[in-house]
């Protein structure tokens, strides 16, 4: 039926698509924000262009009860009242099939905003504009699959986002237009994202028309590879801190990991009465690098409590603040919480 569908919009295209068909490729929630954009732009009167069709992962176990769920986009899609026959979702997006029928939808354009699968030759080679990505990163710099993240990791003070063209070397594209962003010392990565892929969306919006005009070709600045920088994927077993570390570093890494994987710790949980001894694997929240000075060397495996925070002796004779935290199979709470559970006991590092 979608091939008979997609072969019927193709012979009535005059018809059909009267403004240049534009198909977007996006996965997680971050990306429906892009999608609104473009649904919101196409609907106005002046509009010259119309989204064609959606490409996204396909369902995927997800949430708390591991339910086979649509990608966030198709979800969203969905509820906009999108064709579900004009949402595919190819495990790979070199499929033959799938590529047969993204042909048969003649695309001008495609726009790709976290989508998460590699696009091939055979791919780029179909949209006769090509096809553009919102990357959230100053390109070159942070190229791959984690730019934000690895970003809050390294403590950077300015980030940004870029529209580009797609090449097959990633993230390598020559650059539309770019826009640049301050980074707040406590925002974390899911806040982070959000605002640059929102940002990202009012910067695409301004630049389609440069980019259907052909314009867009002609003012795009080849990235200079010399400035490159890497952004892989984060692993699981990356979320364990290091008290050893400088408090600064840990604080980063905190906000880089939040959401997903997380950060996780041991701490010693001790009870002076009976001298029994406990090991504690904390998820750590929320953090900020302790303004009190340098750590005495007497206390520097001792956690203590200030101001409603736990309070951590680092590397360097720094210290980190943790105020919010979560046990295994517990809610997360604040600092002030966790020490009324411990009802007296002491606590160390490990």
């Amino acid at each position: 039926l979608r091939r008979l569908f997609c072969f019927n919009a193709s012979a009535s295209a005059p018809v059909l698509f009267k403004k240049k068909p534009l198909v977007f490729l996006g996965s997680p929630q971050v990306a429906a924000t892009v999608l609104d954009a473009l649904l919101k732009s196409s609907s106005s009167p002046n509009s010259n262009f119309e989204v064609a069709a959606i490409i996204t992962q396909p369902p995927s176990k997800r949430e708390r009860g591991r339910k086979v769920l649509p990608s966030p986009v198709a979800e969203h899609a969905l509820e906009r009242g999108f064709p579900s026959e004009l949402i595919f979702t190819p495990e790979r997006a070199g499929e033959e099939i799938f590529l047969s029928d993204l042909r048969d939808l003649r695309p001008e354009l495609c726009v790709t905003a976290a989508y998460g699968n590699i696009l091939p030759t055979k791919f780029l080679k179909i949209p006769k504009l090509g096809t553009v990505n919102i990357h959230p990163s100053l390109l070159p710099l942070y190229r791959g699959a984690a730019p934000v993240q690895r970003a809050l990791q390294d403590g950077v003070k300015e980030t940004g986002v870029s529209v580009a063209f797609t090449v097959r070397a990633l993230d390598a594209g020559p650059i539309i237009a770019y826009e640049r962003v301050e980074v707040d010392d406590q925002i974390k990565a899911p806040d982070l994202l959000e605002l640059l892929f929102s940002q990202g969306s009012e910067l695409l919006i301004r630049e389609l028309p440069s980019i259907f005009d052909g314009s867009a070709k002609l003012k795009a600045q080849p990235q200079d590879d010399s400035k490159v920088t890497l952004a892989p994927k984060v692993t699981p077993e990356e979320s364990w801190l290091s008290f050893d570390q400088d408090a600064t570093l840990l604080h980063n890494k905190v906000r880089a990991f939040a959401g997903w994987p997380g950060t996780r710790a041991k701490i010693a949980v001790i009870d002076e009465a009976n001298g029994e001894h406990d090991v504690l694997d904390i998820k750590v929240i929320t953090t900020r690098v302790s303004a009190r000075g340098n750590v005495p060397e007497n206390e520097v495996d001792d956690i203590t409590f200030i101001k409603g925070a736990l309070v951590i002796p680092c590397g360097g004779c720094s210290a980190l603040e943790v105020l919010e935290l979560q046990l295994p199979g517990k809610k997360v709470v604040n600092a002030d919480a966790f020490r009324n559970g411990l009802r007296g006991r002491k606590l160390k590092k490990v």
